[in-house]
């Protein structure tokens, strides 16, 4: 596989959130290029000490070794009669061959969350499986990764000459469907899919995400694979442990009007365990889904919201048949 398919980039200019020096707009230029050729690259300089992303990793490794009994308690209504959540929470391994815990923005309170009765914003009582400074470890990480997608947003905003600012209009905290997810894949006896394109075992099926940006780190253990758009060949991500793997999805690609499009990905089957911490960065859930947002023409006026875009999205994976 070639390994110098995706692009490795330096975003050190950006970290600021400056958009105006050269530095700055070279990297932006960079990001554009990527997103449009591949879909796929990584990140470095992107500010976030790796000492917090070990420890983030080591609070998800802690997790899915817990009890079954106990990690259910944060498992939806569908895992737990006796639970009211629908979206957030943990999923078993015999749901699609993985496990999983989605947990949304950390800010949101169990008030907060009662009084907006929205299908997405749940409180999650992460306290009945981490301690105190596991959830800290957490909420930091959270924070971290969502301002550093939010640059990485404004950077395109600011290649289409658009005030960068106005990603304030489609994530607002407390609001953002954002989800901070660990993915961890047991000793797999066998596969979840065989590629009807080249007969590969997968431990992941064939997919596209469903938001803006999905920032994602990986082990060293790896198994991620992209797709050529043109000659449908499948590559390697290579694992870099001081590096960031970002790749675009659906609700850029229908911003952009099909510029940006979201790209098919996949993960080996892989028979040792491994852990993958992506965060899916996500509009508002009232977002208007205005193609005028990033483009010009002022007559586009009839998005639609985020929310029923992301309802529609999640409908095939079978994690979220709940």
């Amino acid at each position: 596989m070639n390994k110098n398919y995706i692009p490795t980039i330096n975003i050190s200019s950006l970290v600021k959130n400056n958009f105006e020096t050269q530095n700055a707009l070279k990297t932006i230029k960079e990001i554009e290029k990527a997103c449009f050729n591949v879909g796929f690259f990584q990140i470095m300089g992107h500010g976030i000490n790796l000492k917090e992303i070990k420890r983030t990793c080591e609070v998800g490794n802690k997790f899915f070794n817990l009890p079954d009994g106990t990690k259910r308690k944060l498992a939806p209504k569908k895992w737990n009669k006796k639970n009211k959540n629908l979206y957030r929470g943990y999923f078993p391994n015999d749901v699609n061959g993985k496990e999983g815990l989605d947990i949304g923005d950390l800010k949101v309170t169990k008030e907060y969350s009662s009084n907006l009765k929205n299908q997405y914003i749940e409180f999650i009582n992460l306290g009945m499986c981490f301690n105190k400074n596991s959830i800290n470890i957490l909420n930091n990480y959270y924070d971290n990764i969502f301002r550093l997608s939010e640059t990485l947003f404004k950077s395109l905003i600011k290649a289409y000459k658009k005030n960068p600012d106005i990603s304030s209009v489609a994530f607002s905290r407390l609001k953002t469907l954002s989800t901070l997810r660990f993915n961890y894949y047991p000793n797999q006896t066998k596969p979840v899919e065989i590629s009807k394109q080249d007969g590969v075992a997968l431990g992941c099926e064939t997919h596209v995400d469903s938001g803006i940006f999905t920032v994602l780190y990986q082990d060293r253990k790896g198994g991620l694979q992209v797709q050529n758009r043109k000659n449908k060949r499948w590559y390697d991500v290579p694992f870099n442990n001081k590096a960031l793997v970002v790749n675009t999805g659906r609700a850029l690609e229908y911003l952009s009007k099909g510029k940006f499009k979201a790209t098919n990905h996949r993960v080996l089957w892989n028979k040792s365990k491994r852990l993958s911490v992506p965060f899916f960065f996500e509009p508002s859930y009232d977002f208007k889904m205005n193609l005028s947002f990033l483009n010009d023409n002022k007559s586009e006026n009839n998005g639609e919201i985020y929310e029923k875009f992301l309802k529609k999205s999640l409908k095939k994976f079978i994690e979220y048949q709940r």
